[in-house]
């Protein structure tokens, strides 16, 4: 599995590792040594990282110089425009569509007229 950017999953397979704390995402320009790329980085555990003697990082998405990086192949979780159409595609199939309505009132009068 190739290496890919944790935020547009572009490739990185151009980039000499390992990566340095200035290298970005020739994609979307984004920082790549940051703890949303790393091995390490777990959302579900408190600091968010498994490596027990790395030092504090608030910002997950920043640039950092923590000795304990890796970077982790899956780290692009998708998102975006993607799941969007997904998420539209599949309400369509179950919804049909959305159709037009055509007994819609012109105006308010018309939805009170007698």
């Amino acid at each position: 599995m190739s290496l890919v950017c944790w935020k547009c999953g572009a490739s990185l397979a151009g980039l000499p590792l390992p990566l340095g704390r200035r290298d970005a995402c020739p994609s979307c320009r984004t920082d790549l040594h940051v703890c949303k790329q790393c091995r390490h980085h777990d959302a579900h555990r408190a600091g968010e990282c498994r490596e027990l003697a790395a030092e504090r990082v608030a910002d997950k998405i920043r640039a950092n110089d923590c000795g304990w990086f890796v970077p982790r192949p899956e780290a692009y979780t998708g998102g975006g425009a993607a799941v969007a159409q997904a998420s539209r595609s599949a309400l369509d199939a179950l919804f049909g569509g959305t159709p037009a309505r055509t007994d819609a009132p012109a105006s308010a009068d018309d939805l009170f007229r007698k």
